[in-house]
């Protein structure tokens, strides 16, 4: 197994100790874990495309990571009352569909890349993540919280945006696929 995928492995190997972190309300380690998770999805991919290294594995279980790290943070999230259900069910509809859409193109044949606003969607859910996790670790008093706070939310919309965005374009881009 190449290096790539030893690390999107363990991406998804460090997610149940994220969970746990967060749990026991150990924010700062649980940042630190989410954020080296995160950098690990970056170098994977770094690193495959450098030296030719991309695989089926990759391929599939790359962007899979990814979205267990992140979906399970904002699970987290909701549950602390840190951003509204609503919001994670736009995220997972939009994910589903375009899941459900590569899975309907690959019994075709047909290999859908990623899109550059769907790659900008992740940057944009990874800078907001870690952020709203330090939320609960500065007193609510404080102008670090409030800075904290807001600047999370900018991120969390500007996410959120992309996310409907790139949705959109991803079904118009694709919507082929549905046509018999």
């Amino acid at each position: 197994m190449n290096l790539p995928n030893k690390l999107t492995i363990a991406r998804v190997i460090l997610v149940p100790v994220f969970i746990i972190f967060y749990a026991l309300h150990w924010y700062i380690p649980a940042v630190i874990v989410f954020l080296i998770a995160s950098f690990t999805d970056y170098l994977d991919g770094h690193l495959a495309r450098k030296y030719n290294l991309v695989s089926n594995f990759g391929k599939i279980m790359d962007p899979l990571a990814d979205k267990v790290l992140v979906y399970a943070a904002f699970a987290l999230l909701v549950e602390s009352h840190l951003i509204p259900a609503w919001m994670l069910i736009v995220i997972l509809a939009r994910e589903f569909t375009v899941a459900g859409m590569r899975t309907v193109a690959a019994s075709e044949g047909i290999v859908i890349a990623a899109a550059m606003s769907g790659k900008i969607k992740t940057v944009l859910q990874m800078i907001a993540v870690p952020l709203l996790l330090l939320v609960p670790v500065f007193p609510s008093a404080t102008a670090i919280y409030h800075a904290v706070f807001i600047l999370a939310k900018i991120f969390l919309w500007a996410s959120l945006i992309m996310t409907v965005y790139s949705g959109v374009e991803y079904v118009k881009n694709n919507i082929k696929v549905f046509r018999v």
